[in-house]
């Protein structure tokens, strides 16, 4: 059995897409790990996949897994690459799509310069939703002051969907991604692991961003953590409430507004990488596993 996939990316994070309503296809956390493998599968930072909707008041079923083969609750980039290929797939022809995920239902609207928006929903601060768990852990105002690996870290946090970490600081090319990023993407206070969002603040309408994700390591975009930083920088007026700001990422910029009350609203490009196929049996039989009929994820 052969499945068809298409490989797409948003500003660089690139993703592997499957259309499993014209397909069939049983996932399971050991194939969608050999899959991800950059060496001896496709690679990509996450795998989209479309499936018929659960509700009536939807267009699709929208999940997303981490190369290690966990599911995630939401992904910006992947949302705008999923609104272009249902309708480069000719899954629909709507302009306006609305998808269920696991953090709830997205609004996706495509352009005719191949640009989509998103409603992301609104923000949510509060520690439980988040979840954040800071027990014995300073907070002043906004920002909490969390212990990683003996020393003090200022940094607040948002949910978008998915769960975000954003720390501000005076340079991202300096910035301790990779130390800090791991360290506090799997610290105990966040015990559904968290997303790591390094702002720099060039001015009220332009920051610059890089994410540690969760599950994946450092990534040349994060559509979610865009979000969440605008959403942290409107909220404690480092940046303009209301109006477009560019947030740039090393694969690109994208804009993101938010006014306090409403949903935030990401707007940027996707691209189209390649087409193919691949054999599901053939994969696990490769790696000795032995597959599982009729699993799922």
């Amino acid at each position: 059995m052969l499945i068809e996939f298409t490989k797409m990316h948003g500003l660089g994070n690139d993703f592997m897409v499957i259309d499993l309503v014209t397909q069939r296809l049983d996932l399971t956390p050991e194939l969608v790990q050999l899959l991800g493998d950059r060496h001896l599968g496709i690679g990509f930072d996450q795998l989209l996949v479309v499936e018929p909707p659960q509700r009536p008041d939807v267009d699709f079923r929208y999940r997303i897994f981490n190369t290690d083969g966990t599911e995630v609750e939401q992904c910006g980039n992947g949302a705008r690459c999923f609104a272009r290929f249902v309708q480069a797939r000719k899954l629909s022809f709507k302009q306006r799509l609305r998808v269920e995920t696991a953090g709830g239902i997205l609004t996706l609207s495509t352009d005719r310069y191949g640009w989509v928006q998103v409603d992301m929903g609104k923000p949510s601060f509060e520690p439980e939703e988040i979840p954040f768990t800071p027990k014995a852990i300073t907070k002043i105002q906004n920002a909490y002051h969390l212990n990683v690996e003996g020393e003090p870290v200022q940094l607040y946090v948002a949910n978008v969907g998915n769960p975000h970490a954003v720390i501000k600081v005076d340079d991202i090319l300096e910035a301790e991604v990779e130390k800090l990023g791991s360290a506090i993407e799997s610290h105990s206070a966040f015990p559904e692991r968290v997303n790591v969002g390094f702002m720099q603040v060039m001015n009220q309408r332009h920051v610059r961003l890089r994410v540690y994700e969760r599950g994946v390591g450092e990534t040349q975009a994060c559509g979610t953590g865009a979000c969440a930083a605008v959403a942290v920088g409107v909220r404690e007026g480092w940046i303009d409430e209301g109006v477009d700001v560019r947030v740039q990422l090393y694969g690109g910029s994208l804009l993101v507004r938010w006014q306090e009350g409403y949903s935030l609203m990401m707007t940027g490009p996707t691209a189209f990488v390649y087409e193919g196929v691949f054999s599901p049996d053939g994969l696990m039989a490769q790696a000795g596993i032995t597959p599982v009929q009729n699993s799922d994820i």
